[in-house]
């Protein structure tokens, strides 16, 4: 059987009161299995950002927990969540988000630093040369194109040896070619460097190269997919929103 990596149980997010109520989360049951590529999916509004924020400890539920290998995220307080999500959970996120004034090699070792940790150089070492980043750690962001920027972001997500690294649409701002790049990487990221990688998604090319796609509506688990091509994925957040 799989190991679980992070495992939701019972979750409900709940925004506003009374009138301007909205339920964005119902009663969400899902695992997430170590050493996979999950795809989240479903139409606008059906609570995929919700579910990754709680799932990646951004946001607390209204109910239900979520533990990440073992620990109850919503047993802890704020700081310790804080250093849960910084010691354990790695983000990708559609914008890149790198520092302009750092190269490439301090973008990647920047987690490290805020928390005070050494750089495993065997790590580093592994993770430059599974992504093809050597020729970009000298340069910075504004040297690179998106593509070289977003190796670099994944380069950032995996240097702490994260349980788990969340990528919120990591393609949303690529070409079709620089983005098959991004994807076979964080593809890559689960076989060569062990990781488990949940890529939140619209886009049914990127959800093809899951191992498993979860498709949300109206803020809970309406089925999943495996083994399943782009073409096949396009049609089911259409399903679930007719």
């Amino acid at each position: 059987m799989p190991t679980p990596a992070v495992v939701a149980t019972g979750l409900r997010k709940v925004y506003g009161r009374g009138p301007t109520e909205v339920h964005a989360l119902r009663d969400v049951d899902l695992t997430i299995h170590k050493g996979q590529l999950t795809a989240i999916m479903g139409p606008s509004g059906s609570g995929k950002s919700s579910l990754m924020h709680c799932l990646a400890g951004l946001d607390r539920p209204s109910a239900g927990t979520v533990t990440v290998e073992g620990t109850d995220l919503t047993g802890l307080d704020e700081r310790r969540r804080t250093d849960l999500r910084r010691d354990r959970i790695g983000f990708v996120f559609q914008q890149y988000n790198l520092l302009p004034e750092l190269s490439g090699r301090d973008n990647v070792l920047l987690p490290l630093e805020i928390a005070g940790r050494r750089t495993d150089r065997a790590w580093f070492d592994r993770i430059v040369a599974a992504l093809g980043i050597g020729p970009h750690l000298d340069r910075r962001p504004t040297e690179l194109s998106g593509g070289q920027q977003q190796r670099i972001a994944i380069a950032r997500a995996l240097i702490t040896r994260p349980a788990v690294v969340f990528a919120d649409e990591p393609t949303g701002n690529l070409d079709s070619a620089a983005s098959r790049d991004v994807l076979e990487l964080l593809r890559r990221s689960t076989g060569s460097l062990g990781r488990t990688v949940v890529v939140v998604t619209h886009d049914p090319v990127a959800a093809g190269y899951a191992d498993r796609v979860v498709l949300l509506a109206d803020g809970r688990v309406a089925g999943e997919l495996h083994g399943s091509t782009s073409q096949d994925i396009a049609v089911e957040p259409e399903k679930l929103a007719g």
